[in-house]
């Protein structure tokens, strides 16, 4: 299939605005009488409040108001969950302090310093409490309880089998195991977590705010502030960044929400990023995993077996879906079909888990891939080898696996043979023995994973054994106009400006439909007063899902434009295509009407209209799920629910010092299929950044808490971000298998880099210091840890079998 405009270099639409300063960010709002608000943290992990004292901070001129947890329960409900009902959230902390840095109080002032200052006056009383840190140790029954209503600190607890596991490892020649462990680190944007309240006219409540993607989720904020839902408009921002900090990032608009309804004038509440660090209901997965893998003597994956247990923090706000997310690609690419999943999500005294790029599939990734490495290495196999033979081939799609799910297609050799061919990998082992002569450690890495995209609804409850809301719409929904001249208005239906590009992806879409120039479009976005139900991004769904959308809208307008058009020149619709802007006579091309010129009529002159046509030109649609399926009621099959699935080869050249334990790249390549391409350039941008996030992931992020609950990454000195020194120049391929499923055969590209670095870079780690016996099983890795393993190891004959 071939397009005019899907798959071309395009610079993005919504860049010249932002470069020059007019993004429009949460900060940039100001409104009239407007207050601002900033909250008190606990400085404990675990603790009963028992007082808080506002008389200084309520003194000091300009200080407006203090609102404590107190205040929230008894006029408002607990903040939006899809965990257990026992465990409850509100913005500001109700009876107990469950982590450090938690929101306490909230002091409303004339300017945001007053507002920190009278802070600072605050007195605040606490009766600490035992703090749990370790989830293994939360399990035990002596454990001190983060939520006495819920009764355990086990949040959720469940073993998935899929085939006959014990069979399948008994009948193994190999069986591998491991004992790992991925650390908690998050989505660092360059802008947080903002929202601007307004009280409005007739008891409207307005919110401005740079998250809530989910429009038609609108209502549950209504609810936790005791609003009706006709009464509450939430009005979309511009994001300087989310990767998943601001999917649906709920406590922040709440509370400014809260705060402006008790004061009765607009209030702006925008995390600093002491906030964002200590309380952002965002960190991504804490999981230590004991994993095996069986194998038979030629390689082949015969079982798997995980038992996880995931320190999810103080509360549950998304339940399991991290786990949900691992499942839909539990078996990676390859075709085996005995899988056992235990999990165990635990309560500690540390912020909860949230979304960050991969929302826990690319946690499973890394495990699938350690597992996998090590089978090669002890049997002798080249790391593309053993993953050669494992391998779904091109001709079993669509392929179920284990657990219900659908991978779409995919031609999985194709990319890993791409990977090889752009790394040279026989160039780079002969300088990897050549440069180990002179003592220096050069490792090769190669990972193969799988990137879900396009998720069902069915996934928010599937792993809930009674769920109370079992919904199953995740729609998009799209608005498209053209006016009385002939120019397109398109008009998107959620909070989807993170960065993805949506503006440019519309344009693209609305271009190919009607042959316009993409640059002609203009794009707005809906309040939530005017939106159709939309989802908006998350799990690499949106471009796909807006481009469904798009094209169902555009269709509607066709057909409306080629009955005017057919009425006009007396023929059928059947004689007339639209070719670049212009409806024309298939047989007699230069017999047409412009879109101006049919623009024109549909407005002006509706005695010209066939008969059943009104004036205007404007459509909507909604775009519900391609393809999904409900799940078994007893959980022996989940259905299908994120059938379009990408892949991708990472392959990593990193050279160690194993005196310091520094790493550097000597170069990367990484090879996607997202199926049909939109726009090139914005797709290396996801990847190239993915693969960023996922090397700091492997070797510098940590939100550190120590044994004691104290929080120990309270800055960006603290915190370990790449910077471009540490992060190689990617050489970035594709190959396309497109999707059956979706229009134009788009697959989601948004997560799929940090889904494959860290099991390349691990791997290339573990490769350059083989000697010494290293292996990556705790991330981040970082020099001291590597330099222990080295000093500890005894250096010893190399067997090269290949890069892993």
């Amino acid at each position: 299939m071939s397009f005019t405009y899907i798959g071309k270099d395009r610079r993005r639409v919504e860049d010249p605005r932002l470069l020059v300063g007019r993004g429009g960010y949460i900060a940039d709002l100001k409104v009239p009488g407007m207050l601002h608000a900033a909250v008190l943290r606990s400085p404990v992990p675990h603790a009963r409040i028992t007082s808080v004292d506002a008389t200084g901070a309520l003194r000091l001129p300009g200080v407006v108001a203090v609102l404590t947890g107190e205040d929230c329960k008894a006029t408002m409900n607990p903040c939006m969950s899809f965990g257990p009902a026992a465990i409850t959230q509100y913005p500001l902390a109700v009876d107990k302090v469950r982590y450090v840095g938690e929101a306490v109080a909230a002091v409303v002032a004339e300017s945001r310093y007053v507002a920190e200052d009278g802070v600072d006056l605050l007195e605040a009383g606490y009766e600490e409490l035992p703090p749990v840190t370790d989830p293994l140790a939360a399990m035990e029954p002596e454990s001190a309880l983060l939520h006495e209503e819920h009764g355990s600190n086990i949040g959720y607890e469940r073993t998935f089998e899929f085939g006959d596991v014990n069979a399948a490892f008994a009948g193994a020649d190999l069986v591998v195991e491991d004992t790992l462990h991925w650390g908690r680190c998050a989505g660092m944007p360059m802008e947080t977590t903002g929202a601007v309240a307004r009280p409005g006219f007739n008891g409207v409540l307005e919110i401005y705010c740079n998250s809530l993607n989910f429009s038609y989720f609108t209502f549950l904020i209504a609810a936790t502030l005791r609003v009706p839902s006709n009464k509450l408009t939430m009005k979309p921002v511009p994001a300087g960044g989310s990767f998943g900090s601001k999917l649906a990032a709920h406590k922040v608009p709440t509370l400014a929400g809260f705060l402006a309804v008790r004061t009765g004038r607009p209030v702006s509440y925008i995390e600093d990023r002491l906030d964002h660090l200590t309380n952002s209901d965002h960190h991504g997965c804490d999981r230590s995993y004991e994993a095996r893998m069986g194998l038979r003597a030629d390689g082949t994956i015969v079982g798997l077996d995980i038992d996880v247990v995931d320190d999810y923090g103080a509360y549950m706000q998304f339940g399991v879906g991290h786990h949900g997310n691992a499942l839909s690609q539990v078996v990676g690419p390859y075709r085996f079909r005995d899988v056992r999943y235990r999990l165990r999500a635990v309560l500690t005294n540390k912020c909860q888990q949230g979304a960050y790029r991969g929302f826990g599939s690319e946690v499973h990734n890394w495990v699938l891939e350690r597992l996998v490495d090590q089978g090669a290495a002890r049997l002798g196999l080249a790391p593309e080898e053993i993953r050669r033979r494992n391998f779904i081939q091109p001709g079993q799609f669509p392929y179920k696996i284990p657990g219900g799910n659908l991978y779409d297609s995919g031609d999985y050799p194709a990319v890993l043979d791409k990977a090889l061919t752009m790394i040279d990998l026989g160039r780079w082992r002969a300088e990897q023995r050549r440069l180990r002569e002179e003592g220096r450690r050069i490792g090769i890495g190669l990972a193969t994973t799988q990137e879900r995209s396009v998720f069902s609804a069915t996934e928010f409850w599937f792993l809930v054994e009674k769920p109370t809301f079992p919904l199953t719409s995740s729609p998009e929904s799209a608005t498209v106009t053209i006016d009385p001249t002939g120019q397109f208005q398109l008009l998107l239906h959620c909070q989807s400006m993170w960065g993805n590009s949506p503006e440019t992806v519309g344009a693209t879409v609305l271009a190919e439909e009607f042959g316009i120039p993409p640059e002609s479009v203009n794009v707005g976005y809906a309040d939530s007063t005017r939106a159709l139900p939309s989802t908006g991004p998350g799990g690499s769904r949106y471009t796909a899902m807006v481009a469904g959308a798009i094209r169902g809208a555009s269709r509607k307008l066709r057909e409306k434009l080629l009955r005017i058009a057919a009425h006009t020149l007396e023929v059928t619709t059947e004689d007339l295509e639209l070719v670049d802007g212009r409806v024309q006579v298939r047989s007699a091309p230069e017999t047409g009407l412009t879109l101006a010129e049919l623009a024109g009529t549909a407005y002006f002159f509706a005695l010209n209209l066939p008969e059943g046509v009104t004036s205007g030109l404007e459509e909507s649609y909604t775009y519900d799920h391609p393809y999904t399926t409900l799940p078994a009621p007893d959980g022996s099959d989940l259905g299908v629910f994120y059938p379009i699935m990408g892949h991708a080869c990472h392959i990593a050249v990193v050279e160690v010092d194993p005196d310091t334990g520094m790493p550097s790249f000597l170069d990367y390549v990484a090879v996607h299929d997202a199926g049909t391409i939109v726009n090139p350039r914005s797709l290396g941008g996801h990847v190239s950044g993915g693969a960023t996030q996922g090397i700091g992931t492997t070797l510098y992020e940590e939100l550190a808490y120590d044994e004691d609950g104290r929080f120990k990454s309270t800055t960006l000195r603290d915190y370990l971000i790449p910077t471009a020194s540490e992060v190689p120049a990617f050489r970035i391929g594709h190959v396309q298998t497109p999707s059956p499923f979706t229009e134009y055969g788009i697959k989601g590209g948004g997560e799929g880099g940090r889904m494959v670095a860290p099991a390349a870079v691990s791997a290339a780690i573990d490769d350059a210091l083989r000697e010494y016996g290293m292996r990556v099983r705790r991330l981040p890795v970082t020099p001291s840890d590597i330099v222990a393993a080295v000093q500890a190891g005894t250096p010893r004959k190399v067997v090269r079998t290949g890069a892993g």
